[in-house]
């Protein structure tokens, strides 16, 4: 099972084109090593990592996120003005914020139209719409 996590790791960053460190293998492993999709903060990942039993700062963590999205292996999801959100899956869709437990979970894509966009301004185009849709329990 290890090795299968580790392989998947290395092939997630390699399709990124970036090199295999051990804090990115690491940080890999946790993201994708068993195939599942994550929707990750910085901290929640450091907690998951030294739970882990690795050694990483939290702001490796940070940098590395940021390396993961730069190379196109994740999305970042901002929920509000200090608030971001990592997404292991790729393909354009829409999320729910559940405001109570402060997590991010994918909503149903087939549910979803958008009829229309306005019109980018211009010199400019668009390049993802993030749909992020605000749930409080009533």
């Amino acid at each position: 099972m290890a090795a299968m996590n580790a392989d998947r790791s290395a092939a997630w960053l390699a399709r990124g084109g970036l090199r295999p460190t051990r804090q990115r293998v690491a940080l890999a492993g946790l993201l994708v090593g068993d195939g599942e999709n994550r929707h990750v903060t910085a901290e929640s990942l450091y907690a998951a990592s030294v739970g882990a039993g690795e050694r990483v700062s939290l702001a490796t963590v940070y940098n590395t996120l940021r390396a993961f999205c730069e190379a196109g292996l994740m999305q970042e999801v901002t929920v509000d003005g200090h608030r971001s959100y990592f997404d292991t899956r790729m393909d354009d869709h829409p999320h729910f914020y559940w405001e109570d437990r402060g997590e991010l979970t994918d909503a149903p894509a087939e549910d979803l139209k958008i009829m229309g966009l306005p019109a980018a301004p211009g010199g400019t185009e668009i390049s993802r719409v993030d749909v992020v849709i605000r749930l409080r329990r009533v």
